[in-house]
């Protein structure tokens, strides 16, 4: 990756909704060229998709929580499946330390919460934090950390 194309990902993990006009101008190339480069880098999988961010408490998910779960090697292949079947799991993790899964969940209650932990347990011991707030949310990885520069 060079550093127009680092600079191309900064800008898609802002907006993946920029335009390839915006983008353009951004990086001085034509808006053909910039197409060409962000199907480059799908293709390399270096950028692997489009998302939309929604609040979850809109939607009713008012309790988001970490779940720290220690799963059996044995039982990890079993685990991941039923974890991608539950919508609820927003992320899995294989994690070092005392615990080797730590799960991202939403709900809606922790009545529903209190269920699903209750269901984790066959595969192991958990450890469950409620978040309160988020004041640092979700955001891409700095590309630009390497260049010294920020936008």
């Amino acid at each position: 990756m060079d550093d127009i194309d680092k600079k191309i990902v900064q800008t898609l993990q802002k907006n993946a909704r920029a335009s390839l006009k915006n983008i353009a101008e951004k990086t001085f190339l034509s808006s053909p060229a910039v197409s060409s480069r962000i199907e480059k880098l799908e293709r390399e999988k270096i950028i692997t998709g489009y998302h939309a961010q929604v609040d979850p408490m809109k939607l009713g998910y008012h309790i988001t929580a970490f779940v720290n779960l220690d799963v059996s090697p044995v039982d990890k292949i079993q685990f991941y499946s039923s974890m991608e079947s539950i919508p609820n799991v927003l992320e899995c993790n294989c994690v070092t330390g005392d615990y080797s899964m730590l799960l991202k969940v939403a709900f809606q209650s922790t009545m529903e919460l209190d269920v699903f932990i209750g269901q984790l347990q066959k595969y192991g011991k958990t450890n469950t934090q409620i978040v309160f707030s988020t004041p640092v949310g979700p955001r891409g990885v700095d590309v630009m950390a390497e260049l010294g520069e920020k936008e």
